[in-house]
């Protein structure tokens, strides 16, 4: 097996691996692109189905497709059903090559849910532990999966025994159990348990928003690294200890000159027929300007990425 995360870790020393974790309807190639550009060690896709994949889903592969500048990148799945799961990591080995994958076990959206994907996989020791080891059987590319604290029935440290002897590479750990969904604090003290249970690369999220929380979860659990959720919308440059104490005009520059780039790469990559899926960019970039409530309202209303474009670069900072 290819396992980039030790090598990964080896290059950290004693600083955090910094991940982008899986976001949908955010973490497209041009968002990863300009994380990887700030600094981020890995990127995630956004969660592909399974499903899709196994039909051989034109339009799921074209959203999969990456830049070599993105590297380590590592595809999400969610599902359910172990031959589609088998079906996806081998279409994808082929057409999209990323350096590996991660099974969802978090997902708390209803939709995914009523799959038996997501966190209801968690929830079944039987069916996630036979989904691990269909897709560990039948890739040669780093297998890592993302959790929460507990899901229906099922704790961490439980779903963790149930597979400890697999040699899966990475754990994310969204800190916050399936009821929290993505409010309150995270759990430090069982994310620093579960080494107990886990040998390989072990990543913090949830509600972490900035380098020095990063590095204070990181110190206090002993995790490996940390991977940035919401906390990186509107703020790409989180990754950079260059830009951790930008503030005021400064930042809105700073804002300004990376949604326009942003820009730029969406409409390259996705094309014209696309632009109201980076709304909901562009109003995380702008959420901290005065008058933010109405900036969104032209941003909804924009009808092309040339309006947006110049709708930013009348922005007076």
């Amino acid at each position: 097996m290819n396992n980039f995360w030790q090598e990964l870790k080896k290059s950290k020393k004693n600083e955090p691996i910094l991940a982008l974790a899986p976001l949908a309807g955010y973490t497209d190639s041009a968002f990863r692109f300009i994380c990887k550009e700030f600094g981020a060690d890995v990127v995630y896709s956004e969660m592909a189905s399974v499903s899709a994949l196994s039909y051989k889903s034109d339009k799921t592969l074209k959203l999969l497709k990456f830049n070599k500048k993105e590297r380590p990148y590592v595809v999400q799945l969610f599902g359910s059903d172990k031959n589609q799961f088998i079906k996806a990591v081998k279409i994808l080995e082929k057409k999209i090559k990323p350096d590996g994958f991660d099974i969802n076990f978090g997902c708390p959206v209803r939709k995914v849910l009523k799959q038996g994907a997501g966190s209801k996989l968690m929830g079944d020791l039987s069916a996630s532990r036979e989904i691990i080891e269909a897709v560990l059987n039948n890739t040669k590319l780093s297998l890592s999966i993302k959790v929460r604290t507990s899901a229906f029935s099922v704790d961490l440290i439980d779903f963790l025994k149930n597979i400890s002897d697999l040699p899966v590479s990475a754990l994310m750990i969204h800190g916050r159990s399936l009821k929290q969904l993505f409010s309150g604090p995270i759990d430090l003290e069982l994310i620093k348990e579960s080494r107990n249970y886990f040998s390989g690369v072990i990543l913090a999220n949830g509600g972490i928003d900035s380098l020095d929380q990063a590095r204070d979860v990181y110190r206090n659990t002993g995790v490996d690294g940390v991977a940035f959720a919401r906390g990186v919308l509107g703020q790409p440059w989180i990754f950079s200890e260059k830009f951790q104490n930008v503030s005021g005009d400064d930042r809105k520059k700073l804002a300004i000159e990376t949604a326009l780039k942003h820009l730029k790469l969406v409409r390259k990559n996705r094309g014209e027929i696309s632009y109201n899926e980076f709304k909901g960019h562009l109003a995380w970039y702008l959420k901290d300007f005065s008058g933010a409530s109405s900036l969104r309202l032209k941003i909804m209303l924009s009808k092309s990425y040339q309006e947006m474009q110049e709708f930013l670069s009348t922005i007076e900072v």
